[in-house]
This record gives C-alpha cells, sequence and structure tokens, in this order.
C-alpha cells in the first residue's frame, strides 16, 4: 500500500510562551508542527491566545521562551537582511484590517506585489482577478477609508493573498462578513491552499470548517486543548 508523503514543516514552534506585561501570560509552553500546504484553524474564546500566536508566527511578537521557527528561519535568530525575504513568504490578515485610508482600493492591494518586483501588469493582472472574487470589482478606484468594514476586510484578505505567499495567517477574516460574502472569503483561501499555499485562519466562526476535512486546534487559556476532545469542546465553546 502506498504512503502518502508528508510534506516538511514550514512552521515549528517547540514549547513557546509569551508573556505581556506585568504578567499576562497569552501563550504557555505552546508547540505546534504544521506541513507545508495544510490548511488549519485556530479556535477559542477571546483572550485564549489566537491573535499571539499569529503574531509569533509573522513575527511581529517573539516569544519569552521556546522556539519559533518559519519556513526553516529560527525568527529569534534571523538575521536582519532575510528579514524582507521572510515577509514576501507571509500574507497576513489583520482583524483590524492596517489599510492605508488614503489609498485606493487597488493601491492597497498592490503593495504586497510591488515590493517583490512584480511588473506592472502582472500587478494589475492580479488585483482586478481578486477583486472579481471578492465581488469588488466596482470598488476599484475607491478609497479605502471609505469602505464599509466588511468591505475593508475583503480588501485586506485580497492584499494578503495577492503575492502567492507560501503562507497566509487571518486572523478572524469572516467577521464582519455575511454568510454569502463568507463563502466567497473561504472559496479564494481554499483556492490558495489547492495550490500549495500553507493557511492557518484563526476564527470564532466554526461553521467555516464545520464540514470541512481540516485540522482545528482550540486554544484556551494560552494552551491548547487535546485534540481528542475538539469535537465536543468545540460546539461547547463556540456562539
Amino acid at each position: 500500500m502506498e504512503t502518502k508523503p508528508v510534506n516538511k514543516p514550514i512552521i515549528e514552534i517547540v514549547r513557546a510562551t509569551k508573556i505581556y506585561s506585568p504578567d499576562v501570560v497569552a501563550l504557555e509552553d505552546i508547540s505546534l508542527s504544521v506541513p507545508a500546504g495544510e490548511m488549519l484553524f485556530l479556535t477559542g474564546m477571546s483572550g485564549a491566545g489566537k491573535t499571539t500566536l499569529l503574531k509569533l508566527i509573522c513575527g511581529i511578537e517573539h516569544p519569552d521562551k521556546g522556539l519559533v521557527e518559519v519556513a526553516g528561519k529560527d525568527l529569534n535568530r534571523i538575521k536582519a537582511k532575510e528579514i524582507p525575504w521572510l515577509r514576501q513568504q507571509i500574507g497576513m490578515a489583520y482583524q483590524d484590517f492596517k489599510l492605508l485610508a488614503d489609498r485606493t482600493v487597488a493601491q492597497n492591494i498592490s503593495m504586497a506585489m510591488e515590493v517583490a518586483y512584480h511588473n506592472i501588469r502582472a500587478i494589475k493582472s492580479r488585483v482586478i482577478e481578486l477583486l472579481q472574487k471578492l465581488r469588488l470589482e466596482h470598488k476599484h478606484d475607491a478609497l479605502a477609508g471609505r469602505l464599509s468594514r466588511g468591505e475593508q476586510q475583503r480588501v485586506a484578505i485580497a492584499r494578503a493573498v495577492a503575492n502567492s505567499p507560501r503562507l497566509i495567517l487571518a486572523d478572524e477574516p469572516t467577521g464582519n462578513l455575511d454568510s454569502k460574502t463568507t463563502k466567497l472569503v473561504m472559496e479564494l483561501f481554499e483556492d490558495c491552499n489547492i495550490s500549495g499555499t500553507t493557511v492557518i485562519i484563526a476564527t470564532h466562526d466554526n461553521d467555516i470548517y464545520r464540514d470541512a476535512d481540516y485540522r482545528v486546534l482550540e486554544l484556551h487559556s494560552g494552551r491548547f486543548l487535546p485534540q481528542a476532545d475538539m469535537t465536543t469542546s468545540t460546539s461547547n465553546n463556540m456562539p
């Protein structure tokens, strides 16, 4: 019987702890291995540590203890000259969007591709493609600051995936969306995953993974709950 090959991990976290001043333990003794090409969901109540974990993975925060390795790089020891390369490997869709309000939708999405030195024609084509997939083509030249929160969220997601990164991190990406628009967003993430991108989604919305065959990990008070308990714990704790 042929054994399916296991991809090399793109993320390795070993016994990582993150404490915020003065003594708030956001994550405690967390270990996680994510094979390249996986689609993974992080769940848990507000304050459980989901956002902090994503910040450790993308290098915004650093652990007080333990190891965080992404794409073969130890983020505690990464050289300054390697940071631009690492940032091109990761697309981050932030919970608070982090759009430039005085720039157009197209300009906000284009930025990730510009820093990776894509040509102008490729950038324009990719922006149009993503706006069509997310039903935002009519907002191409609108200022980001004048969009609704749901529209801003979709623009932030488009920006995160625009450069076809190796790793996409999404923090509550459907929090401001109705069910129809949520489906569009999830289809986009699934397309990225099918093409080989690793996707990690932190979410309160168990509807987006309930019927899918993806790994789901639940955080509680900065620690992972045992995976064997996931079905019961998720159904009891999620709204």
